[in-house]
């Protein structure tokens, strides 16, 4: 049986615009209110770098790899992601030390809530959703910088 989902197809500009409202942007950064060391600056807060994480799935890049070497010629990707230079997004190993700060539990939670948020707006008695929750399976990584 098909099912017509009323959502964009995924990869879409639009659906990042659909999908922009429900992340729970002020939770991520409670959760993970990043680095106040002195050095290096962040330019980027976590909802930010959870967003470029989300763009993994969401588009037909499906690597961390391909998602921060395509995101400065992507404008839909930055806005969905909250970037507003267009040369200054994060590298893999920014995103790489954003998941080791979170952590599986960290990522758990901000899945558990963006999953709330949702379910929000899905009538009772509809259709079942099922998200697929891989934080706790090991990533393949480079340890080139």
């Amino acid at each position: 049986m098909f099912v017509q989902s009323s959502l964009p197809a995924t990869g879409t500009a639009e659906l990042l615009a659909v999908l922009t409202p429900y992340i729970p942007d002020e939770f991520i950064n409670r959760l993970l209110p990043g680095n106040r060391r002195q050095g290096r600056r962040n330019y980027f807060d976590a909802a930010q770098l959870w967003r470029v994480h989300l763009l993994a799935l969401l588009s037909p890049a499906h690597s961390f790899n391909a998602v921060a070497r395509l995101l400065p010629e992507q404008p839909a990707w930055r806005r969905f992601a909250l970037l507003d230079h267009r040369y200054r997004t994060p590298d893999v190993h920014m995103l790489s030390q954003f998941r080791a700060a979170a952590g599986v539990a960290g990522l758990r939670q901000i899945n558990e809530q963006l999953v709330r948020r949702l379910l929000r707006f899905l009538p009772a008695g509809g259709q079942s959703v099922a998200i697929i929750d891989a934080t706790d399976l090991p990533a393949a990584r480079s340890e080139e910088h």
